[in-house]
């Protein structure tokens, strides 16, 4: 019988060899082969470390090497082969349809924003570019009271996120709105905007791994210099904030970029696990009056 460690190791080396590229959910590997037993096997990755001389079936074997096989041979996403992706503590169903839910912004809900938010827990949330639903509904996990607000543009995408908000049992509490950015929400005003818009630029469009390539380029494309839907959130937001709500967005690298493009507006970068370069903070009131944007140079 081979056992769940034999055939963990195993895994690891035909990608190892494979080369693949990481990102959509693990970093290398060795957590990549991890996440592949464990969902094809039916183990709890919190149950995985005890399980290692715990034999497999033929059947979970083959399977097993299977997915393996087809990782290797389309240079797809494991998410999008096993129809799964995690943030945090929280499932979610993927495909084709929309980006592998991937965001700093869910580290920071809720203690990380409570500095901002003051001691009153946000009663409106809105997520844009909402894609498969997963900020919305780590919002709506953690601010139980709160009614969330979820845009995309794309309907396919949309479709996703609807499964993921009725399989959280959030229907409730989260509206889902076909819309390009505000447009959807002319009237509403928000504690709390988040955001994890396309933000790749022209040049890294053009250089992005396979892996990449089979996820949706609305989803990540930000125009020349990454910042076109970025610019627009900043003109627009505050009108659509409370007085004391506050705006995070992600921007990835383009740090430096959207710096230089907005030299007036003082950005607060939030510590995440990747640093403080790729999520910004802006409180309504550092959004007041007219916006300007420097020429990019990117």
């Amino acid at each position: 019988m081979t056992t769940v460690a034999e055939v963990w190791r195993e895994t690891e080396r035909v990608f190892r060899r494979a080369r693949l590229h990481y990102g959509h959910g693990t970093h290398n590997p060795r957590d990549e082969a991890a996440w592949l037993v464990c969902h094809a096997a039916g183990i709890d990755l919190d149950h995985f470390a005890a399980l290692q001389i715990e034999p497999l079936s033929a059947a979970a074997v083959r399977k097993i090497r299977a997915l393996a096989a087809k990782r290797i041979g389309t240079r797809e996403p494991l998410a999008y082969l096993l129809h799964e992706a995690w943030l945090g503590p929280h499932r979610f169903y993927v495909d084709r349809r929309v980006i592998v839910p991937r965001s700093f912004i869910a580290e920071l809900l809720p203690e990380a924003l409570r500095p901002w938010l003051g001691p009153r827990r946000p009663a409106r949330v809105l997520d844009l570019c909402t894609g498969s639903g997963c900020l919305a509904i780590v919002a709506a996990h953690a601010y139980p009271r709160a009614r969330v607000d979820a845009v995309d543009i794309s309907a396919p995408a949309l479709a996703v996120a609807e499964r993921n908000v009725h399989d959280h049992r959030l229907c409730a509490r989260v509206r889902l709105l076909r819309s390009d950015l505000f447009a959807g929400v002319a009237r509403e005003r928000y504690d709390l905007i988040v955001s994890n818009p396309p933000y790749v630029d022209a040049r890294s469009m053009r250089t992005l791994p396979e892996e990449y390539r089979h996820e949706p380029a609305l989803a990540l494309a930000g125009g020349r210099d990454g910042l076109d839907l970025v610019q627009r959130i900043l003109a627009a937001a505050a009108g659509h904030l409370m007085p004391r709500g506050v705006l995070v967005v992600e921007i990835g690298h383009n740090r430096a970029v959207l710096e230089r493009a907005c030299p007036r507006l003082p950005f607060t970068w939030l510590e995440t696990s990747a640093g403080d370069r790729h999520v910004f903070l802006l409180r309504r009131q550092d959004l007041a009056g007219p916006l300007r944007f420097a020429p990019s140079v990117a």
